[in-house]
């Protein structure tokens, strides 16, 4: 094969690539995706809902303004994925691989993260007080602005994570590890704020120094945490 067909043939392939992940304003809603490898795929405008990713490959992929309720992401790569301003009501993400993964803006209620270890994923303004997280790892996570009033975060870990101007009203960290955790107001600490912080229970958690005086000095009731 001459250097100019071979790189036709790749170009070709190139451009199939291409038409191949382009789903944008596609009707597949409870189509079978499972297993399949599609890199920077479009999903844009689509409806996807009770649909089936589970063990795929869809690293880059974009799923913007989609209707993906009920949706199953078992064991799907979402690295670098955006699926911000998305329904992802009652979705299933059961040891998704989730890296740089955007959620912000997305609707999340009643959706379940199971084992998941999120890494530098951003869940920034959203809606997650009826959102499950059980036996999560969240490293480097950004939930600025979300509504996670109410959320049981027992036994799991917290690196890097930043919850800066969230709803924690009544939050749940009973046995959970948090190593260099924001919880920061913004610019004013509020009567209201310090009355949320109150509310969160951190009973049998471990911390280190730094996320343990910054919470002492929003009186946030530490009487039962273990510093490291």
């Amino acid at each position: 094969m001459n250097v100019m067909n071979q790189k036709l043939t790749m170009s070709t392939r190139s451009l199939e690539q291409q038409v191949v992940t382009n789903f944008s304003g596609s009707n597949l809603a409870k189509s079978d995706l499972a297993g399949v490898t599609a890199h920077k795929g479009q999903f844009k405008g689509s409806a996807l809902a009770g649909s089936d990713f589970s063990g795929s490959d869809l690293t880059g992929s974009t799923f913007n303004r989609s209707d993906v309720r009920e949706a199953n992401f078992d064991g799907t790569n979402l690295t670098d994925c955006s699926l911000s301003a998305l329904d992802l009501t009652n979705a299933s993400f059961n040891k998704s691989i989730l890296v740089r993964t955007n959620f912000s803006s997305a609707n999340l209620n009643g959706a379940k993260f199971t084992g998941v270890r999120m890494t530098d994923v951003t869940l920034t303004a959203t809606d997650l007080k009826t959102t499950i997280f059980e036996d999560c790892w969240f490293d480097g996570v950004d939930f600025k602005y979300s509504d996670l009033s109410g959320q049981r975060f027992d036994g799991q870990t917290f690196i890097g994570v930043k919850f800066d101007r969230a709803d924690l009203s009544n939050a749940s960290f009973k046995g959970a590890t948090l190593n260099n955790v924001s919880f920061q107001p913004g610019f004013t600490f509020t009567k209201k704020y310090y009355r949320m912080i109150k509310t969160i229970c951190f009973d049998g958690a471990t911390m280190d120094k730094l996320t343990f005086a910054a919470l002492k000095g929003m009186d946030a009731n530490l009487s039962k945490v273990t510093v490291i």
